[in-house]
Parts: C-alpha cells; structure tokens; sequence
C-alpha cells in the first residue's frame, strides 16, 4: 500500500499495488521508508525493488527467538570473534540489495575495516553468516535465491531453516552443492562460528 498527501488538508489515499507491479526506491528512499516503518521488515532487491515483509506470527516468531537466543549465547562467549545480529537488522550488500537475515554474525577482521560511514544505518557488508527461517507464507524459491545472493555476496556460511519439511539447507561459496539435512536436531556452524552447535530441537517445537 502507498500512502500519497492530497488535499491542504492533510488527507491520505491510499493505493494497492497488485503483486504484478513493483515498487522501486533509490537507497536514500529506502532508508527514509525503514525509519517511519520500523514494526515492518523492509528489503529492497538489486535492481531497487521494495519488498514489504509483515510482522511474523507467533510460531515463526517463537522459533526466531530460539535462533537468536542460541546465537547470542554462543556469541556472549565469543564476543572477541565478531558482531552478532538479530532479524531487525539491515545490511547493504555488495550488489546494492539491502537485505535483513533472521540471524546473523560479521567476523572481527571484517567489521573492523569498514568505516564509521560504511557502517551507517544499514552496514555496507554481507555477513559472514546468516540465517533464513522459512515461514508459513514464504516462498521456498524466494528464500533459495536469497541465499544464493548472500553466498554470491561474500557470506562464508548460510543456513535455511524450513520446519514445514523440517530440514536445513546449508549453503557455502566456491561452488559446493547446496548439502540438505532432513530431519536434524543439531547444525554446526563449522570453522565459520567455531563451537556454535544450533540445537533445532528448539526451533522446530
């Protein structure tokens, strides 16, 4: 929905775009949009299109906290490897996109090179780590791809959680195939997040 100032009077049409047509921000537009539209999830592709995600239901909500809530465990530990982020935080990637993972983790020696500036409201950077848990209405191809684009983007480890088929893609750069694991209760995040095991016992309920 688009929202367009009318009459001196301070009245509001608003405008529902059809999932056929997009809707296409410049970088600064975005980033006025996040800042009045903190309680929804905003994203904007490559090319510039926005992408409005609704606040998650319970459920999605409830395995999100479990995510985080192991990885700051994990990371209260580990403080001297790098910087830890939840689902509320935004990153511009090397390709443009600003994108926002369910959880994520930037090592040390990456966010230390970035500038005051670079690190701005959204971070001129691509995780080291990230995590899409797969809700209800979320397309699987959707998440596929932007999992790609993180890999492609300078992500070392991605994990796509998908408690519907109750399995985890892991997605790692240098080409390897995408390994899926069906059904596990435990994924470790490898020599990336060193020591950090995701209990999915937790997550999956």
């Amino acid at each position: 929905m688009v929202q367009i100032p009318t009459s001196p009077e301070n009245q509001t049409l608003s405008i529902e775009l059809p999932s056929s047509i997009g809707l296409y921000v410049t970088q600064e537009q975005f980033a006025a949009l996040a800042a009045v539209n903190r309680y929804l999830q905003l994203e904007r592709t490559a090319q510039g299109e926005l992408i409005v995600n609704p606040p998650t239901g319970w459920e999605t909500g409830k395995r999100n906290r479990s995510i985080t809530g192991q990885l700051d465990r994990w990371y209260e530990e580990n403080e001297d490897l790098g910087e830890a982020f939840d689902s509320s935080t935004g990153f511009i990637l090397p390709n443009g996109a600003n994108r926002s993972p369910d959880a994520s983790w930037v090592s040390k020696a990456r966010w230390d090179t970035l500038t005051t500036e670079q690190k701005g409201t959204f971070a001129n950077i691509c995780p080291d780590f990230v995590v899409e848990l797969r809700s209800s209405s979320d397309r699987l191809e959707t998440l596929q791809q932007k999992m790609r684009e993180y890999i492609e983007n300078g992500a070392s480890l991605g994990w796509l959680l998908n408690p519907q088929q109750r399995q985890v893609e892991i997605y790692r750069p240098g080409g390897l195939e995408v390994e899926v694991l069906d059904n596990p209760t435990l994924v470790s995040g490898e020599e990336v997040l060193p020591g950090f095991v995701l209990n999915l016992r937790r997550v999956w309920g």
